[in-house]
């Protein structure tokens, strides 16, 4: 179904995407039938959003005037078939909240169902330390954070993370071969489903002209999300960083048609986890 919603607006505070490669096979066992995994080096690619928003509001309403809260999802990157083509975007099996409102609202203002979680979160000059409890995922996260990118121009160019610059720190990604690279396949994905309990998909879009992404250097991620998974199957990649980015969020002009994905998938889409659990999980046959 698709929401029935106004245009939001906010301003990304800290978002952090942590990112594992994953067996595609274990992806695919995760994603209902509308979507295939989206491939890296042979690779999907999932990971965890702990996002924290200010000002959320109605984007008609100035800014000042909104909300601001925690909130963590669990997200698979996908792909799937429009008559313009392929498009891709994330699903988000799991959505959590540290407010009350958004689980209130879930499937009403905000996309799926959103399950109550709390979260501790501390940040300092160069450490950012989010911890998440719900009684379905626990998630900690710890990395260490570059100075803030400066807005002038001259000062940018001396800490640019894309030129490997002070900004990059110790940034290492086995599945993107540079912070540009990474910055470009997440921002592509703008588009996030997740379940209903009808059954069906509920999309959201970011949009911002200030897209700004920085590399960190993870010192602990620990998700039961992904260590559920078949052992092996799921290896941390890297963690990037948002800050200060303001976005606006809408629904999809286009739902996803059941079977709309049925085109050949570049891997095996019918395996459940538990028959992925006694294989080797060594690569696809």
């Amino acid at each position: 179904m698709r929401l029935r919603m106004p245009d939001l607006s906010a301003t990304i505070e800290r978002r952090l995407l942590i990112n594992y490669r994953v067996d595609p096979r274990v992806a695919q066992a995760l994603l209902p039938a509308e979507l295939r995994p989206q491939l890296v080096d042979g690779s999907a690619v999932a990971g965890i959003c702990l996002i924290r928003l200010g000002d959320l509001r109605p984007a008609v309403v100035r800014p000042r005037i909104g909300w601001r809260a925690e909130n963590a999802a669990h997200r698979i990157a996908v792909e799937w078939d429009t008559p313009g083509g392929r498009a891709t975007g994330v699903y988000i099996p799991e959505r959590h909240s540290a407010s009350w409102l958004a689980v209130a609202a879930g499937e009403r203002v905000f996309p799926g169902i959103h399950r109550h979680a709390r979260f501790v979160s501390e940040e300092s000059g160069d450490r950012m330390h989010v911890g998440m409890r719900s009684r379905e995922v626990t998630v900690d996260v710890e990395v260490a954070v570059p100075a803030p990118v400066p807005t002038t121009g001259d000062e940018r160019a001396a800490v640019d993370p894309s030129a490997g610059g002070p900004a990059s720190g110790a940034w290492r990604s086995s599945l993107f071969p540079s912070l540009d690279d990474a910055s470009e396949f997440f921002r592509a994905g703008s588009t996030g489903w997740s379940p209903a309990r009808d059954g069906g998909l509920q999309g959201l879009t970011l949009s911002t002209s200030a897209w700004r992404i920085e590399g960190v250097t993870p010192l602990t991620a620990r998700s039961s999300f992904f260590d559920a998974l078949p052992a092996g199957s799921a290896t941390l990649d890297s963690v990037l960083l948002m800050r200060g980015v303001p976005v606006t969020w809408s629904a999809p002009e286009r739902n996803l048609t059941p079977g709309l994905a049925a085109s050949p998938s570049p891997v095996p889409g019918s395996l459940h986890l538990d028959t992925l659990q006694a294989s080797s999980l060594t690569g696809p046959e």
